[in-house]
């Protein structure tokens, strides 16, 4: 495999491979639909996020062009921190085999800095508390446990 990666913003193309991505490990199976033919919803929120210019959904490719991580980003305006622009990261996957080889930091340093050009001062990201390998890497990437998050299901 190639390890030159590029990073980009996903296209339609994509989405079977990022819904993969998303679905490749304990968590995600329970959650994705992963099955042979692209459920619909993930289209329609492909669509959703494509129109959204406060949206990004991306991908890191492999020098052969294949998908092998994504993740998205979240630009949201706000009030407090006197008007502060957040990025926010959200379902970020890299393929299993590249997991450990950098490829993730690289990723996360591409995000950061789309952060950055977008006038964001502050960036920010939830994951689940069952994922204590993604809670290593994302301290060692200067994050910190700051706030308890809740989520309710709807």
């Amino acid at each position: 495999m190639d390890n030159h990666i590029t990073f980009r913003t996903a296209a339609r193309a994509d989405l079977s491979a990022i819904v993969q991505l998303l679905a490749n490990d304990e968590l995600g199976r329970r959650r994705e639909a992963a099955g042979p033919t692209l459920d619909a919803r993930y289209l329609a929120a492909f669509n959703a996020i494509e129109a959204d210019p406060n949206q990004q959904l991306a991908v890191a490719v492999d020098g052969a062009g294949a998908v092998v991580g994504t993740l998205q980003l979240s630009f949201i305006p706000g009030i407090a921190r006197t008007g502060a622009w957040r990025g926010q990261i959200e379902a970020v996957r890299i393929a299993q085999a590249l997991r450990g080889s950098g490829v993730g930091q690289q990723m996360f340093e591409w995000a950061i800095a789309q952060c950055r050009a977008r006038g964001c001062t502050l960036v920010q990201l939830t994951t689940d508390k069952g994922r204590p390998d993604a809670h290593r890497f994302y301290e060692k990437l200067g994050f910190v446990a700051s706030h308890e998050g809740y989520k309710l299901g709807l």
